[in-house]
């Protein structure tokens, strides 16, 4: 098997991997309008190429995407669950701002050619 942390990345390839990244950006973000479709095309994505990211400035990216989705999608489910208890609202709303946040700092930081912070995390 062959690994791919261990090899050294080219310009060429860490451009590709920026855009690959930006896109999963999008594809959370046209979760709002998709119904969450985007969000879990994006994540697989993340994990089918979070090997190639590996030991670079944009795996900090990849499992920032990583957690905003899964806990975006604990996030949806909880407030499917209380909506009845009349608190389903407030849920959807906390994290659908906490999406937001996170979408914008994570695409700020790419554009930046900068990792995410472990503070932001």
């Amino acid at each position: 098997m062959n690994d791919v942390s261990t090899e050294q990345k080219t310009p060429e390839k860490l451009q590709t991997l920026k855009l690959l990244t930006a896109g999963i950006y999008l594809s959370q973000a046209l979760t709002f309008m998709l119904a969450g479709l985007p969000l879990l095309l994006g994540v697989a994505v993340n994990f089918w190429k979070r090997n190639e990211v590996q030991g670079t400035w944009l795996e900090s990216h990849f499992n920032w995407q990583i957690k905003t989705a899964w806990i975006a999608l604990a996030g949806f489910a909880i407030s499917g669950v209380t909506f009845e208890l009349g608190i389903g609202l407030f849920t959807l709303l906390i994290t659908v701002v906490w999406m937001v946040y996170r979408i914008t700092i994570g695409w700020y930081a790419l554009n930046a050619d900068k990792a995410i912070d472990k503070q932001s995390n």
